[in-house]
C-alpha cells in the first residue's frame, strides 16, 4: 500500500500527515513520530522518513504528522503553542488507533509508539497520559528538559546578531521580553512567549506506568569513539526504570543530523531502531 497524504481535522484548524501502512499481513504496532522545534524540523525529515519507511517495512503503522504552524500544517510558527501541540499529539494518536481498529488491530495487539526527537520526546510524554491506553515511547536525542533547547533556540539569535555586526542583546532580555508577553524573531521563525514558557517547562518525567510493563527504546547519537550516551542522561534513564518502564539504550556512532548544514544519513540509528522493534522486543 502506498503511504497516504491527508490533512487531519483537529479542534483549531487541519494538520498534514503522512500514513505509511504496515508492509506485512500482520499489523505488529503503531507508531507516531512527534518532530522536534523550528528548523530541527526540517533537518531531520529525510531521516525521519527513511526510519518510518522502514517501520512500515517492519510491520509497523506509522503516521507523520506536522504540528501548528509547522511544515504543512495550518498557521504559522507564530500562532503555535505548546498546549496546542500537545493537543495535535493527542489527536494524531487518536487517528492512527482508530486506523489500527479499523483493521482488527487492538492495543494488546498491536500496541502504540510514541517516537519522539528532541523536543517529540518531550512532547510525546506530555501527551501519553491523556491517551486512553497505555504508551511505548521511541526517544531520539531526548532532552532532559526542554529549558536546555529553548536556550539553544535562544542562542541563535545572539549569534545571528553578532554575525550580522550588530550588537547582542543579552540572554536574561530576550528570556524578559518573553516573560513580559512579547514575542521574539529567532531565525527566521516568530517565536510566542506561551510556545517559549510551555517548553523551558517541559521535562522528561515518566508518566505512570500501566500494570502491562511499558517499553522506552532510547537512543542517542554520538561523535565520541566509542559512542556513549551523555551523562546528563544517567538520571533520567534510572527514573524510567524506577517507574515500571522495560528500557533498552542504545549509542549509535554519527553526527548530530538534526542541526548538520548538510542532510546527512545514520544508517546505524536506522537499522539499530529497526531491530529493536523486531519481534524479540516483544510488545
Amino acid at each position: 500500500m502506498p503511504v497516504e497524504a491527508f490533512f487531519l481535522p483537529v479542534t483549531q484548524g487541519q494538520r498534514f500527515c503522512l500514513f505509511h501502512p504496515a508492509k506485512t499481513s500482520t499489523l505488529r504496532g503503531l507508531v507516531l513520530y512527534v518532530h522536534p522545534f523550528a528548523e530541527e524540523m526540517n533537518k531531520s525529515r529525510h531521516m525521519a522518513a527513511v526510519q518510518s519507511r522502514a517501520l512500515a517495512h517492519a510491520g509497523y503503522g506509522v503516521l507523520q504528522v506536522d504540528l501548528m504552524g509547522c511544515g504543512d500544517s495550518c498557521g504559522d510558527f507564530g500562532d503555535a503553542r505548546w498546549k496546542i501541540w500537545v493537543d495535535d499529539v493527542v489527536q494524531a494518536a487518536l487517528w492512527l488507533r482508530g486506523r489500527g481498529s479499523s483493521h482488527g488491530a487492538s492495543p494488546a495487539s498491536a500496541p502504540l509508539w510514541l517516537w519522539g526527537l528532541r523536543a517529540g520526546c518531550l512532547l510525546g510524554v506530555q501527551a501519553a497520559p491523556r491517551i486512553d491506553e497505555p504508551c511505548n515511547f521511541l526517544f531520539w536525542q531526548p532532552p532532559m528538559s526542554g529549558s536546555t533547547l529553548l536556550q539553544q533556540f535562544l542562542r541563535l539569535k545572539l549569534a545571528s546578531d553578532l554575525l550580522g555586526g550588530r550588537q547582542s542583546g543579552a540572554m536574561g532580555g530576550l528570556r524578559k521580553a518573553l516573560e513580559s508577553g512579547a514575542a521574539v524573531e529567532i531565525a527566521g521563525y516568530t517565536l510566542a512567549p506561551d510556545l517559549a514558557l510551555g517548553l523551558q517547562g517541559a521535562r522528561l518525567a515518566p508518566p505512570v506506568a500501566s500494570s502491562v510493563p511499558r517499553q522506552v527504546q532510547w537512543f542517542e547519537v554520538s561523535d565520541l569513539e566509542p559512542p556513549c550516551l551523555h551523562p546528563l542522561a544517567t538520571d533520567a534513564l534510572m527514573a524510567w526504570q524506577q517507574s515500571g518502564y522495560r528500557l533498552e539504550r542504545h549509542a549509535i556512532a554519527g553526527p548530530s543530523f538534526w542541526q548538520t548544514s548538510e542532510i546527512c544519513d545514520i544508517p546505524g540509528l536506522i537499522a539499530a531502531t529497526t531491530a529493536a522493534f523486531s519481534p524479540r522486543a516483544g510488545t
